[in-house]
């Protein structure tokens, strides 16, 4: 199971705080709006979502930057 965990503001944030995230050996899910169809701009929000019982891990990674 994923929870969510933050919204970021385009898909390039997204892409970064991904990768940050898995250079710590975090998986994250990037979800897009939902709703939209395949039109989905990389302009438009994303949601990270980490693994069940992880949250704890992605907000030290935060605290650490």
């Amino acid at each position: 199971m994923w929870v969510e965990f933050m919204t970021v503001r385009n898909g390039y944030a997204a892409e970064t705080w991904r990768e940050l995230f898995a250079a710590e050996g975090l998986s994250v899910r990037v979800i897009p709006p939902v709703g939209r169809g395949e039109k989905v701009s990389v302009h438009e929000p994303r949601t990270l979502y980490v693994p069940t019982g992880k949250a704890h891990v992605a907000r030290e990674i935060l605290r650490k930057i």
